[in-house]
């Protein structure tokens, strides 16, 4: 089963935020509470971990980028 990876919404007020880093690659295993992406907002950089296991298909937005809450980051794939 695939499961899309969204972007989280850190604080009340977050709208969107910047994606610091990845910490995996398409195709390597993704263990649940293992940190996925680094995300910053207001100066401020956040580790968000995976909160599925399985294998990442898909990333869709690279380091820099701007993301709006709730957008489809990435897939892992769950099987």
């Amino acid at each position: 089963m695939k499961k899309n990876i969204q972007m989280p919404k850190l604080s009340e007020k977050m709208e969107s935020g910047v994606l610091a880093a990845w910490n995996k690659e398409v195709g390597e295993n993704v263990e649940k509470g293992e940190v996925l992406f680094e995300i910053e907002t207001e100066k401020v950089v956040s580790e968000v971990e995976s909160l599925e296991s399985g294998v990442l298909e898909a990333i869709y937005f690279e380091a820099g980028d701007e993301i709006k809450v709730d957008d489809i980051i990435a897939v892992i794939n769950c099987d």
